[in-house]
């Protein structure tokens, strides 16, 4: 069925489009943090949202699955992912829909200024705040939005990211949208990025467990279309350890191998046993580093135990 739903104003009267077609058309990607319920919205009733706005910008659009957040927040991650004009297009419909919902709840005529967060690499920051700063001290006065980069973040381990607030109105936001996503794209380094986006935030998921502790053994090797998933058990008592403080001895091992790892949840247990599901997919190499350093964890709390 075709949408009726036109495009915002913004998106046809914002600014003239790019003269360089050759930088219009250069493939590039956006990331940036929403809370669980704007997530949502941007999916849509059975993804409908989300589906029209794809079919609408040609952008791909991910979002980090539910509960996988940026790491010392509660938010989720939105890539956008496409030409650099359909990634300003998908863009703009997903910033128009949030704002036109939050304006409707407040009942305000006055359009108020807001808060984006894009996530960008730390190697990337640099370009952005230029030499003494003139990049990004040009880039707020031509856009009217205020720009601040924060410090990395070294509470967790082998984050790489950094987060680039952006506040003003829809207008001002994306004007400065349009100027750091050009330089982040004359970054060939940044576009490698659009492969793991997501890749601290399984991770990072493994925090709202309880801090218990650690122990296991490993079984139960299963076969995935999606490379190979290896599922082992952790005693639930001691499930703790593996994860650290945080998250951060799972995001840690996450980081150096490159294996993505999912914990059970509560009371879902290996068969027979009381021990959480740990589920490590990725290449035999990263499966075979991560189980390894799993069960460094384990075995070091088990010698704690004993003594």
């Amino acid at each position: 069925m075709e949408s009726t739903e036109s495009y915002p104003e913004e998106l046809t009267n914002r600014s003239p489009e790019p003269s360089d077609d050759e930088s219009a058309e250069k493939p590039t990607h956006v990331r940036f943090l929403v809370s669980n319920a704007a997530a949502g919205s941007v999916i849509g009733k059975g993804g409908s949202t989300i589906t029209e706005f794809q079919a609408k910008s040609g952008a791909r659009i991910q979002l980090s699955r539910n509960q996988e957040f940026f790491p010392g927040t509660t938010d989720r991650i939105i890539m956008i992912s496409g030409s650099t004009k359909e990634v300003v297009n998908g863009l703009e419909l997903i910033l128009d829909k949030l704002h036109s919902e939050l304006h409707a709840e407040e009942g305000s005529d006055v359009e108020p200024r807001r808060r984006l967060r894009l996530v960008v690499p730390n190697s990337s920051c640099g370009g952005i705040i230029g030499k003494g700063g003139a990049t990004i001290k040009s880039f707020i006065e031509e856009s009217k939005a205020g720009i601040k980069i924060s410090p990395l973040d070294n509470t967790f381990y082998g984050l790489s990211d950094r987060l680039v607030t952006l506040s003003g109105t829809f207008e001002e936001q994306m004007r400065a949208i349009d100027l750091i996503l050009a330089k982040l794209t004359e970054d060939d380094h940044y576009s490698q990025n659009v492969h793991s986006p997501f890749s601290y935030a399984a991770g990072y998921n493994s925090a709202n467990y309880a801090h218990n502790g650690s122990g296991g053994r490993y079984q139960n090797h299963q076969k995935e279309e999606a490379g190979t998933t290896v599922t082992i058990g952790v005693s639930d008592e001691h499930i703790g350890l593996v994860l650290g403080r945080g998250g951060r001895n799972i995001m840690e091992i996450t980081q150096m191998t490159g294996a993505r790892i999912k914990i059970s949840d509560r009371g879902d247990f290996m068969s027979g046993t009381t021990d959480r599901k740990v589920s490590i997919t990725g290449s035999q190499r990263a499966i075979q580093q991560a189980e390894t350093m799993i069960k460094q964890k384990v075995d070091s709390a088990s010698e704690r135990d004993t003594e």
